[in-house]
């Protein structure tokens, strides 16, 4: 069963329970935790027997019974009630009391994903108005062990719930996922642009999502090496996650499959809890929330900023954004031998912020440290709950010979595929082809139609100020110094490029039209900004008018045929 369909079916059945004691918008924090766990019952149920027998033979010699139960039965987690899902449902008259005793069986890291889901209040609620039985017995219709519902196909039933929870309660979804197809292009991009230093025998590489969310795109990077350079490499995958639902969601993945759980942290926000604060890693990939505010963590943020060893050193954006304080976390984290980082922006990194602003400082730091290697502009209507333009963002700090002080923009614009039915605000998706065929335009980088190559000193400008001098009766006022005295308000800025010398440009294009006026040098600000949109500008010309007359002309008669048509068929 498609991945869709099992969604779909999951949250229709609970709609049957659910309907008229939640609200829609409440579904999702109820259907999630009971997927998880009846996920968790199908991965236990063999061995279900068995650990409830070592559980009694140990719980009074040991106080600790974990590793003994975990090692004899070979798995990272267990259950040591005597009851499952199937076996609370066989006793209608003790759902509640039964239902507990299951929840606290569960091994430690377990109850942590539980907990951080809150459903006590949920199940107490369902309790009471005597649901939670039928519930219950809804989900023991599904089969969700990994043979019938492997961790790929999993991990996207959870994102299409998600999905519909997002829609019903008004929430961003694009907060907790990543549409698969950017996914793929991104890693496609931070992994294939690396091919040799992941090829090779008994080599570790590490990989970190900061914003992991039910950690999608850490598992598909990892699938992506192994499919299409080195199925024997060991990637170990790392994220922290500040939403509780997908922490738990992510934890939950973890457990059931071959991955370190401990390696996710949350649910906590990687810029003022990094739970990860001691590592670097080999590779960084991730899409932080587009235009999110910082404000609640504002007082930790510019206290780190003052710490030259800090992460926000370079500067901090405004509250209402922190996608570059996002950028600087990754950057802290990169290994001093080489690391690369992948990251999803909308278009306010790229020009926000004037000379001397926290992101054009920030933007200045990674340019002239020769950190950025590619942006790749996205299509439009990428997103479920967005249709804004998005960038891909390539940095790393092992730059290849032919691109050192250099960077590459690659317009994506065209290169996608329409979708049948709109999911949300997402109407169009990047085929695998395409992928592929961007994929060969970054790692040829070669200039083309899609493709510009500029170098870093191209994005840096100058903005000086220019003063004009205070007039009273047609001549200019002098301070006791003898110096001209300058006139506030009619003070002006230019940005000049860092291609051109200051000097003749002020003499070429601001003497002859204010001649009194001189450049204040102590003012100058160094800024960078990245225009994406102009370096693939094409100039069309204006149609000529006798064409666009005989167009209206034309309008105008396909008008009146219409409409007397209409007549025609009223009378």
């Amino acid at each position: 069963m498609e991945k869709q369909n099992l969604s779909s079916l999951i949250w229709s059945t609970a709609d049957d329970v659910l309907r008229g004691l939640f609200k829609p918008s409440e579904y999702g924090r109820i259907i999630l935790p009971f997927v998880v766990l009846r996920r968790l019952d199908c991965v236990l149920e063999p061995r279900k027997d068995e650990a409830y027998k070592l559980y009694e033979k140990y719980k009074k010699e040991l106080k600790d019974f974990t590793q003994v139960i975990q090692g004899q039965l070979g798995l990272p987690f267990f259950n040591v009630s005597k009851f499952d899902l199937l076996g609370i449902k066989s006793d209608p008259n003790n759902v509640y009391k039964n239902f507990n005793n299951y929840i606290q069986g569960f091994s430690k890291n377990v109850l942590d994903i539980i907990e951080n889901f809150q459903i006590d209040p949920l199940v107490t609620k369902l309790n009471k108005n005597k649901k939670l039985y039928l519930l219950i017995d809804k989900f023991t219709e599904f089969d969700l062990h990994p043979n019938k519902v492997d961790n790929r196909m999993m991990g996207l039933m959870y994102e299409e719930l998600l999905r519909k929870f997002s829609e019903m309660s008004n929430e961003e979804s694009g907060d907790h996922f990543t549409p698969r197809d950017i996914v793929r292009l991104l890693v496609s991009l931070v992994f294939g642009g690396d091919q040799e230093n992941l090829k090779g025998e008994d080599k570790i590489r590490s990989v970190y999502d900061p914003c992991c969310g039910t950690g999608g795109m850490l598992t598909i990077g990892k699938e992506w090496i192994h499919k299409n350079i080195n199925k024997d490499l060991k990637v170990e995958l790392f994220g922290q996650e500040l939403n509780d639902v997908t922490y738990a969601i992510c934890k939950s993945d973890f457990l059931m499959s071959d991955e370190n759980p401990e390696n996710i942290q949350g649910p906590h926000s990687s810029l003022s809890e990094d739970k990860h604060q001691d590592r670097k890693f080999d590779y960084m990939i991730t899409n932080p929330p587009f235009g999110v505010s910082w404000k609640s963590e504002e007082d930790f943020v510019k206290n780190e900023e003052k710490n030259p060893n800090g992460r926000f050193f370079a500067g901090t954006p405004r509250t209402s954004d922190g996608s570059l304080l996002f950028l600087q976390h990754l950057i802290s984290k990169m290994e001093p031998s080489g690391s690369r980082i992948g990251i999803v922006f909308n278009g306010s990194p790229l020009f926000t912020g004037d000379a001397g602003s926290g992101e054009s400082n920030i933007r200045k730091w990674i340019i002239e440290n020769d950190l950025l290697e590619c942006i790749v502009q996205l299509p439009n209507q990428m997103f479920f709950n967005t249709s804004i333009t998005t960038y891909i963002w390539i940095l790393t700090n092992r730059k290849s010979k032919n691109r050192q002080g250099k960077i590459q923009f690659i317009n994506g614009n065209e290169f996608y595929s329409p979708m049948r039915k709109n999911l949300g605000e997402k109407g169009k998706f990047i085929s695998d082809d395409q992928i592929a065929e961007l994929n060969q335009i970054y790692l040829d980088n070669t200039e083309n139609n899609f493709c510009k190559i500029m170098n870093n000193s191209f994005f840096g400008y100058t903005k000086i100020t220019v003063n004009k001098p205070t007039y009273k009766n047609g001549k200019i006022i002098k301070d006791k110094n003898g110096n001209t005295k300058p006139n506030l308000k009619e003070k002006d800025s230019e940005r000049i490029p860092f291609d051109q010398d200051i000097d003749e440009y002020f003499e070429r294009e601001i003497k002859p039209y204010a001649k009194d006026s001189w450049i204040d040098r102590s003012k100058d600000k160094i800024g960078y900004e990245i225009n994406f949109a102009k370096y693939f500008y094409e100039y069309r010309p204006l149609r000529k008018l006798n064409e666009v007359i005989h167009d209206l002309k034309n309008l105008d008669k396909e008008i009146d045929r219409i409409s007397n048509e209409i007549i025609d068929e009223k009378n």
